[in-house]
């Protein structure tokens, strides 16, 4: 059993700590925020992802999992830190590296023995050297210490899988000893290891998060050629994805990509892009696309309702930036939602889980109990997450209770074909649009 300091309670610290403990190791996890320590002692999670819950409760219960707000008291015994704390944008889309200083800061001030620190937040290359000045100049008396670059590739949604079932495991330092102490403990995993460099193991999680961002930016792309050339883009994307040097990931034409980690990493890329002297032309146009894609959805709202939402009351399904997740960060559907309300219209919601979140986040939308509550009443229904409960509503029901039966269909999860049949009029994304209902 391996002793391990997990710094930050949130999406990748909690899922990094559950999954570490569940493979066998002692995990004490450590936040300075009160009200999560708080939570995860009372046995309540501050974030949804499947399975998560069940993971934590097992190994709290086997005595694997511990919980501090006492830096001292996490990193005591401990062989390895984990820094897993947020870097958010910041005004001109660099990563904003408060929390990572504050927790090398803390980790120097309090180490008591040698330690290996790894970075598992995203952060702009070159943090890794600055980890280890920061740490040296902040503790009280020499004592050893590694710096290792360990970047996180979790899906919220399906992170455990991610954890336990990774394409690889990228190790970036300039102790190749450290590096290789690091690659035991994802030995029970059985994914192919890469060790490198600090900057380049950087390097890597970024590239990876922006080619991923452009797949999505060209596909929406695509897709609006095809409205108005009569292609359907499911289809597009299905032809393309059979050849193997393109394959079918990532190619899912709709309302844009969001949450905590694509918007992010390639804002922060085309900075550090920018301030080195470059002109990142192709990281800058898949921001724009993506930013167009939000407001293509507003704009065929207002197309379909006669020019204008003033007035009318639109009903959104999904508030989530994807399924099975709660979190709204950087969410398509709530730039949409705000974009309605701004124009003057009634905005009606409903989603399994990410409400509160959005409530917090756009206070103006009206919260409802199911899909058919949101739909009562309502001239269109905006289809913007995917969740899988979405696919099979009972569309007669929903056609019957709305004011006019118009379903923008933000994801293609509709057979269009069916729903006017049913006497809907449908807008999908890229679905050869002809001008006929």
């Amino acid at each position: 059993m391996r002793k391990l300091c997990v710094v930050g309670s949130g999406y990748v610290g909690l899922v990094t700590g559950a999954c570490f403990a569940d493979l066998g190791n002692e995990v004490s996890l450590v936040d300075i925020d009160e009200r999560k320590i708080e939570m995860l002692l009372a046995g309540n999670m501050p974030i949804y992802e499947p399975g998560l819950a069940e993971l934590v409760q097992r190994n709290s219960a086997a005595q694997r999992m511990h919980f501090s707000t006492c830096y001292a008291e996490a990193l005591e015994n401990a062989e390895f830190v984990f820094i897993c704390v947020g870097t958010p944008s910041g005004v001109d889309g660099e990563a904003d590296l408060q929390y990572v200083r504050a927790a090398a800061q803390t980790i120097a001030e309090t180490m008591r023995h040698p330690l290996i620190v790894i970075n598992k937040s995203t952060v702009p290359v070159g943090t890794g050297d600055w980890t280890r000045e920061i740490i040296t100049s902040k503790q009280p008396q020499p004592i050893d210490f590694s710096v290792v670059s360990c970047p996180e590739f979790l899906r919220e949604g399906s992170a455990i899988a991610d954890f336990l079932q990774p394409d690889r495991t990228v190790l970036g330092s300039t102790d190749r000893a450290a590096a290789e102490s690091v690659a035991e403990l994802y030995t029970p995993v059985n994914a192919p290891v890469v060790i490198t460099d600090l900057r380049t193991a950087e390097m890597i999680k970024y590239a990876s998060n922006a080619f991923l961002a452009t797949r999505i930016s060209f596909i929406n792309e695509i897709s609006i050629i095809c409205e108005q050339l009569g292609a359907d883009v499911t289809e597009v994307a299905r032809g393309m994805g059979f050849d193997k040097r393109i394959g079918p990931h990532f190619l899912e034409a709709g309302i844009g990509f969001g949450g905590s980690c694509f918007p992010k990493d390639v804002k922060a890329l085309a900075n550090m892009a920018q301030t080195h002297g470059m002109h990142p032309q192709l990281l800058n146009a898949v921001m724009e696309i993506n930013a167009f894609q939000r407001r293509q959805i507003t704009l065929k709202a207002r197309e379909m309702l006669g020019g204008s939402v003033n007035g009318r009351t639109l009903a959104i399904l999904g508030l989530a930036f994807k399924q099975n997740t709660d979190d709204t960060r950087e969410s398509p559907s709530l730039t949409v939602a705000r974009s309605l309300l701004n124009q003057g219209a009634l905005v009606k919601a409903y989603d399994p889980v990410a409400m509160e979140n959005a409530s917090r986040d756009l206070p103006g939308i009206q919260l409802c109990q199911s899909p058919y509550d949101a739909a009562d009443g309502s001239d269109a229904l905006l289809v913007l997450t995917p969740w899988n409960e979405f696919k099979h509503l009972d569309m007669r029901r929903i056609h019957s209770s709305m004011a006019q039966a118009i379903v923008i269909d933000g994801r293609n999860m509709y057979n269009p074909a069916e729903l006017r049949k049913l006497g809907f009029a449908y807008r999908g994304v890229g679905r050869g649009y002809n001008g006929e209902g």
